[in-house]
């Protein structure tokens, strides 16, 4: 019998770098689908994961580097390896991580010929089936957020708006260039704390989501359309110089008026496009904040410098750290470990420890950029899109001779309609007058005229006002309660029993309509 493999976590080397690709929690998860971990000593403590939390876990401590390296067969890490690392690596070996192969091609090269698979985390698709695994998304939510609370730090104002006895206090005004994950985690948490807040991105198809979360879209006046994301897994791709102009002139606009610009634009493949020019900058109130996600593939704003912070002549603060999810290094952890440990599982369908490299799985060959001495960078084209395709609307728009002819076709039809079905209610009356005590016909009238207009009225509501127009009509029921109250006292045993059950339908009716109808509203409601 194989022994089971063992799943290596070295300390990150990176200046910086705090973050841990296994915690006590995934390692737990990871020992169950039979794999061996060996923690290499202090990797955690950083996270704020002793390495007493992984013994307690059932976790191997490894004190000595050489020791580490050899008695693993499978390597989890957060950055991509470095040549040093590289070479402790032994042939058939496994690195899972972010790599960045487009950047690293030297590494990438060294590792296929030394024989080593790798698995770049950073190349996992943006489809369902592989959200679990999506470790960018993961560490870009993070960087969103913290990205909001950084800007806060350095910015002498509140968010949210005041009006207090001392004097009026303004909101700040947030805009978010790109709304991706880092995009629209920025615009939640920027809205949440009370700002103004603005978004744009090259995707008409995300609109929706940023006026959903509270915030306002940048649109500009530009008639061609814009490729949507579907054709790039998820991603904006890279504009025409006319639509480019257009995105500037609307930022120029916009900059006088802004408080704190966060930047989060990227394209796959690409140094990031710059989006806030120096003259931006310039036109900008002192003291505003610009913080840029983007630092670290050359920044969307001219004057990012990559890792730091600077002040401008004017005052603006511009922020180009390029360690926001390692400032939340426990979360981060956390999260990118769920990451790992659920590209492992899929990994082991037989939870036997042992590594199953489906080369035909979409997930498994689109993140494997080697395997097996060879290079498999870049994947080929997934059989399924990231996202559905944006349908276009080629719905034709009516000119206003057009709309007033098509409204008058509409009216006729209606009151066609209409005395056709007056003439109807009248012929079948006067039929059923004919047999019928004049008694019965007063009260049938007035029964016919009700159901006529309730129809009416009800057939014309909006789908949007049904749940309150069942509260209406289920306090109407009470007009039934009030009816079979008055037959109760009747000496009829029929009309007695019939009244009891009115009674008891109609209030089953009332109440339970009434819950129902404040769980309906409920959902609508902001908590």
């Amino acid at each position: 019998m194989a022994r089971a493999l063992k799943i290596g976590t070295p300390r990150e080397v990176l200046n910086g770098e705090k973050r841990v690709a296994m915690t006590p929690d995934s390692a737990e998860f990871l020992l169950k689908l039979g794999y061996k971990c060996v923690l290499q000593s202090g990797a955690g403590l950083a996270s704020g994961f002793p390495d007493i939390s992984y013994i307690e876990k059932g976790v191997e401590i490894a004190e000595s580097n050489q020791e580490f390296w050899d008695s693993s067969d499978i390597f989890i890490k957060v950055r991509p390896p470095t040549t040093e690392e590289i070479d402790f690596i032994d042939s058939g070996k496994l690195i899972i991580g972010f790599f960045y192969p487009s950047e690293n091609k030297d590494l990438l090269e060294k590792t296929a010929n030394k024989g080593i698979s790798v698995i770049a985390m950073d190349l996992v698709p943006r489809i369902s089936r592989a959200q679990k695994m999506d470790a960018l998304s993961s560490m870009a939510n993070i960087a969103g957020y913290r990205a909001v609370i950084e800007a806060s730090n350095n910015f002498g104002r509140f968010f949210t708006g005041q009006v207090t006895a001392a004097g009026k206090v303004p909101p700040a005004r947030v805009l978010v260039v790109g709304a991706g994950v880092a995009g629209l985690a920025a615009i939640g948490t920027a809205t949440s704390l009370g700002a103004m807040t603005y978004a744009f991105d090259v995707r008409p198809e995300v609109s929706e989501q940023i006026e959903s979360m509270g915030a306002e879209f940048v649109f500009l006046n530009f008639l061609s359309e814009q490729q949507d994301g579907a054709a790039l897994g998820g991603y904006a791709a890279p504009s025409s110089p006319e639509f480019r102009e257009k995105q500037l002139e609307k930022f120029r606009e916009l900059a006088p008026n802004l408080d704190i610009v966060i930047c989060t634009a990227l394209i796959p493949g690409r140094d990031a496009p710059k989006l806030w020019l120096e003259d931006m900058v310039a036109s900008m109130r002192s003291g505003s904040v610009i913080i840029d996600l983007a630092a670290e593939r050359g920044g969307n704003c001219d004057l990012t410098m990559e890792g730091e912070k600077v002040v401008t002549e004017n005052g603006v603060i511009i922020i180009g750290y390029v360690d926001f999810p390692s400032r939340m290094a426990s979360q981060s952890s956390a999260l990118y470990a769920s990451n790992i440990r659920h590209m492992l599982a899929d990994l082991t369908p037989g939870k036997n420890g042992k590594i199953v490299h489906d080369m035909e799985d979409d997930v498994i060959r689109s993140a494997t950029i080697t395997h097996q001495g060879l290079c498999t960078y870049p994947p080929p084209p997934l059989k399924v899109q990231a996202i559905a395709e944006h349908k276009k609307n080629s719905v034709k728009q009516l000119s206003s001779e057009e709309k007033k002819e098509a409204e008058r076709i509409a009216f006729r039809s209606e009151t066609k309609r209409q005395i056709g079905l007056l003439i109807s209610a009248i012929i079948s009356i006067g039929l059923i007058g004919l047999w019928a005590p004049a008694s019965f016909m007063q009260h049938f009238i007035v029964f016919v005229l009700s159901c006529f207009i309730g129809f009416q009225v009800i057939w014309n509501v909006s789908h949007a006002l049904h749940t309150p127009l069942m509260a209406v009509t289920n306090a109407i029921s009470g007009i039934v309660i009030v009816g079979a109250l008055l037959q109760v006292g009747s000496g009829s045993g029929l009309v007695i029993i019939l009244s009891a059950i009115s009674i008891l339908i109609a209030s089953i009716n009332i109440v339970g309509g009434f819950m129902v109808t404040k769980r309906m509203l409920a959902m609508f409601q902001k908590s």
